[in-house]
């Protein structure tokens, strides 16, 4: 998949309708620097927009990432090709996610049952209780720590106003307030503050 390609194809669909890189990024909700980074050949829709954009101007996905138009024998190949190539971009950092939410959710399920199985119910002395308590909670606290050092050296942000990417420092990617795809930041490029993409470094 070759995203200069598919830049130039959206360029020349774009100006075949006689559209300004203004007029479609507003009928697709984006910033027009969105759709001057794709035509460049430094990024690709997302796939919230690849439909979209698809129907403004008459065409398939499979075609879009192709950066042409395909006749019926080639179509089932390249898309093909195609997903192979998404899979290979996009997979790594949804796993990373998925893998970290999962070891933060086993983690703290863990340390709450030592402390209510321990804490509560086993005949201990009390002053094992609390050494429990306080094991149970600073482990979780060590490994919320741990995540978002993780998360902050390993995520890299996509400003929607201008579309350059940056990273989060520590603390503004600990108090921001996030999904599970996006994180609300300042941008130091432009200094605009808004949700900004996650995208995971390769």
């Amino acid at each position: 998949m070759d995203q200069t390609k598919t830049g130039l194809f959206i360029k020349e669909l774009r100006k075949g309708q006689n559209l300004t890189q203004k007029e479609l990024a507003a009928k697709l909700c984006v910033s027009e620097k969105t759709v001057s980074k794709w035509e460049t050949g430094n990024g690709l829709p997302d796939v919230g927009t690849m439909l979209p954009l698809c129907e403004i101007f008459g065409i398939t996905v499979n075609e879009l990432l192709c950066g042409e138009k395909l006749a019926n024998d080639e179509y089932i190949g390249k898309a093909e090709e195609n997903f192979a190539a998404l899979l290979e971009d996009k997979v790594s950092g949804k796993t990373k996610n998925i893998v970290a939410a999962a070891a933060l959710i086993l983690v703290i399920l863990s340390s709450l049952a030592l402390l209510v199985v321990c804490a509560g119910y086993a005949d201990l002395p009390v002053w094992l209780r609390i050494a429990l308590v306080a094991a149970g909670a600073l482990t979780i606290v060590a490994f919320v720590a741990l995540l978002c050092v993780f998360g902050a050296s390993g995520e890299i942000f996509e400003c929607p106003h201008c579309g350059k990417k940056f990273s989060a420092t520590l603390s503004a990617y600990i108090f921001g307030m996030h999904t599970l795809t996006k994180r609300r930041l300042r941008c130091p490029h432009c200094s605009k503050k808004s949700w900004c993409k996650s995208l995971w470094r390769n």
